[in-house]
Order: structure tokens, then sequence, then C-alpha cells
């Protein structure tokens, strides 16, 4: 068995109203442009923070040779199938999916997904991280200063190339977080040789950083526990309520759909007047009327289901933005506390500190002033957060700016 990349309704499923045919029709969509007519499958629904997502498993082996079906090209077909869907629904596509080049930086595999949740973050702001710091600079020094002010530390890895040390004690890969070849990484910050090992900067966390980080960083945690508790509390009991709901509907349905099913069979007559009704065309008459009833049965089950799960969903999400508005308020506490204490060591230098990182500056205003300032400019004044995409698209336009030496000492 091998698992095929199922069609991602990442956006659409946030924005639209995705129907049961829906998934059905990307199902056989998927299983005639792979050349998978016939084989045997496995499909399963799950929900995920107020997203509904489908999986399907295919098995490869044709059963007449026993030998694993080839599936060439299998990226580049799905992505057909996706862009196809998109275009037949009417739904905005995202910009990665019509140019390759212009996907979300931010995405994260499977296994960067697990390596931020043994940190309590999340696998997209780690790399956005990266991405920022590389936006924001343009040598070693600088790239360095950043990844410290954001509880990152650039390091040696075990193969010689370079990596962010997070502050809980995780690698990560620079060249793959920041999508480009190693080559590039090693124009920019030079050879990783003389940087500190992974043994090193775990000794330098544990002797020089976490002494005078942990009481904040707990009392921040404690925090972000106590705000998030409550929220949890509310999935917890949102999840029973919807499970108890539809199990409630899915009764019903049943119970109506037996009592149907014998009120149409109590229709044709048995025995002789069984024999009359199949000669006078009476029979066929009530068999179309079964099936069209049963048909319709089942598209009004199918609706009221549907219903249900909309509504639902609706309600799951609105909660899930609560959540992650507390956990975009966690992770800010937590990246002002690295902010200063990597202005802590610089001023233990004796050098000026640095009051705000690079995307964060307030740009000057203009000499004469518009009687309409534009969307950016009322962002950067605190009116409305940047996003962690758009402040990389900002520095990238804008240019490195090099901010003050760092503490290299290792």
């Amino acid at each position: 068995m091998q698992a095929i990349p199922f069609f991602r309704l990442a956006e659409p499923a946030q924005k639209e109203d995705v129907r049961i045919e829906t998934f059905e029709e990307a199902l056989a969509a998927i299983k005639e442009k792979d050349g998978l007519t016939g084989q045997p499958r496995v499909v399963v629904f799950h929900e995920k923070e107020g997203r509904r997502h489908c999986h399907a498993v295919w098995s490869r082996i044709a059963p007449e040779t026993m030998t694993a079906r080839p599936l060439p090209f299998l990226k580049n077909r799905l992505r057909e199938v996706s862009k196809q869907l998109y275009l037949e629904n009417g739904w905005q596509m995202p910009r990665g999916l019509m140019d390759s080049n212009e996907r979300d930086p931010r995405n994260f595999t499977l296994d960067e997904w697990q390596q931020a949740k043994r940190q309590g973050r999340h696998a997209g702001e780690l790399k956005s991280l990266i991405q920022e710091c590389w936006a924001a600079s343009d040598s070693r020094a600088a790239f360095s200063k950043a990844l410290e002010e954001r509880g990152l530390y650039l390091a040696k890895g075990d193969r010689r190339a370079h990596i962010a040390f997070t502050f809980e004690g995780e690698a990560i890969s620079i060249p793959k977080a920041l999508g480009k070849k190693t080559k590039e990484v090693t124009a920019r910050l030079g050879a990783a040789d003389d940087l500190a090992s992974i043994e090193q900067t775990r000794q330098r966390i544990a002797t020089d950083i976490l002494p005078r980080l942990k009481s904040h960083m707990d009392e921040a945690r404690a925090q972000a526990a106590k705000e998030l508790t409550p929220l949890d509390e509310r999935r917890s009991a949102m999840k029973e309520q919807h499970a108890t709901e539809r199990a409630k509907v899915d009764t019903g349905q049943q119970a109506r759909q037996e009592q149907e099913t014998r009120e149409r069979a109590g229709r044709m007559r048995r025995g002789m007047a069984g024999l009359w009704d199949r000669l006078t065309g009476t029979y066929a008459k009530l068999r179309k009327q079964n099936e069209l009833e049963a048909l319709w049965a089942l598209q009004r089950d199918r609706e009221q289901r549907h219903a249900l799960l909309h509504a639902q969903q609706a309600e799951r999400q609105s909660l899930q933005q609560q959540i992650q508005q507390a956990r975009s308020r966690h992770a800010e506490r937590l990246r002002d506390l690295h902010r200063d204490a990597a202005n802590y060591r610089v001023i233990q230098k004796g050098e000026p500190p640095k009051a705000k990182t690079a995307f964060e500056r307030i740009e000057e205003l203009p000499s004469k002033p518009t009687p309409r300032p534009t969307a950016e400019f009322q962002k950067t004044q605190g009116r409305e957060p940047l996003s962690p995409g758009e402040r990389i698209e900002r520095l990238r336009k804008k240019g490195p700016e090099r901010p003050p030496e760092p503490d290299m000492e290792r």
C-alpha cells in the first residue's frame, strides 16, 4: 500500500463550503490520472483545527502480475488535478499553485512539523523566523545577531553545514528552512568550519543564557497555559458536543431509512397479485418510483449531514481563531524575551543595544504628509500587524539592513 498525496483543500476549506461530492470528484480524477482504476483504496475523513481533510490510500499492486504499478510524474499530475478543481469550483487559486516559484516559503514537511511540535511551536513560524533573519541581514554577523534575538543560534551541524540551534535544543537546517542551496548559504555566511558545534552551542545555552532566561520563560509559558487552558477546555467540550450531535443525526437517519425501506417494500405485492402487476406493468412503475424515492432520500440525508457539518465547522473555526491569537501573543512574548537577552549580552560588551529588529522599525514620515496613508503605512504604524509573509516580502524589496555586531563568543 502507498499513500497518494491527496488534493489539499487548505485555503478553500476555510472559506468555501466544500461538499462530499467535491472530494469524490477529486478521488475519481486522481484515480483516472494516475492509472489506479480498479485498484483497492481506503478513504479517511478527519477534521483538524476546524478544517476538513481527506486522505486516500491506494494499493499499487496489480493482482494479475503481483507487481507495483508505476506512478511517474505523480506530483505534477496531482497539481493538474488540483488546478482543475480550483477552476471548476471557482475558488481563489493560491499563487504557489499557479507558479511553483511563488509558493508559500513557510510550508513545512511532516518531519519539520514533528520537530516544531516537540518545542511547542509551529513549524511555519520557525521557518518564517529564519527567513526574516536572512532577509534582514547581509553577513554572518548580522544573521547570527538576528537569529539570537529570536531564540536561535548559528552553529555547525554534524556534516559541517550551517544550522540554527533552537533554545529548546533542536537543530534546524538553514538551507532547508530558506529553500536555498548550500552553496548560496555558504556564499553569504562563509564556511561553517569555524562555527561552534552543536555540543558547544548546547553548553553555551546551558551556562550563559538559560540561567537568565529560565524564570522569565517559565513565567511566560505559565501565562500562556493559563490563557490557553479555558480555550482547550472549550475545544474538548465542543468536540464531544459535535460527536454527540452527529451520532444523534446518524441514528435518526438510519431509523428513518429502515422505516422508508419497509414502506417501499410493502408496495410490491406477492403471489398471484404480484404476477398480475408484472403482466400489467404496475410492478415496473412501482420499482421505478421506489428507486427515485431511495435516491431522493439519500440526497436528503446527505444534505442534512452536510448542513450539520458546515455549522459545526463554522463554530470550530471561530474558536480556532481565538486559539491562534493566544498562540501568537505567547510567541511574541518569547521573542521579546530572547531579544532582550541578546541586547543584554551586547550591553555587557560595552556596545549600544539594538532597540528594534529590522522588520519592526517604523518607516520615516514623508516631508509632506499625504492626506490618505497607504495600507502598508498603517500596518507599519502599529494599527495592524504585518503577517510573517508580508514582513518577509517587505524585507526582500527593501533590502538588508546591517545591525550591530553580535556576540560571537562560543
